[in-house]
């Protein structure tokens, strides 16, 4: 696992996405810290190594990145983790459009297309 908070290269991630799924990388933003979590076989792994460098759950979102697509296909909203009634958010997407754009933001600063 590891947490990016500068930059991160497509072929970084086209690497890592062999490790577990072939073509795809599971992360974790922190849209607090504006960090992301990448590299692991479960978003659950990702939120809990965040947790544990003083991330907020309320500020985690589980996201999957396919770096060998672009444009729209390249990000995707869907994890476990995001299902939080509680946060009015009741699906594995991320349904708050303003939280999908910060995480838009996070991931363009961050990864190096």
């Amino acid at each position: 696992m590891r947490i990016v908070n500068t930059k991160i290269s497509t072929q970084e991630l086209q690497e890592m996405a062999h490790h577990f799924f072939g073509d795809m990388v599971k992360g974790v933003v922190d849209v607090e810290q504006r960090i992301l979590a990448v590299d692991a076989e479960l978003h659950a792994d990702l939120e809990s190594f965040l947790l544990e460098k003083n991330s907020q759950q309320e500020y985690l979102w589980g996201i999957n990145l396919y770096p060998f697509l672009e444009g729209d296909d390249f990000l995707e909203f869907d994890s476990m983790i995001n299902i939080r009634p509680a946060q009015n958010n009741r699906s594995r997407g991320v349904e708050n459009v303003d939280i999908q754009n910060q995480i838009k933001v996070i991931i363009n600063q961050i990864v190096q297309k």
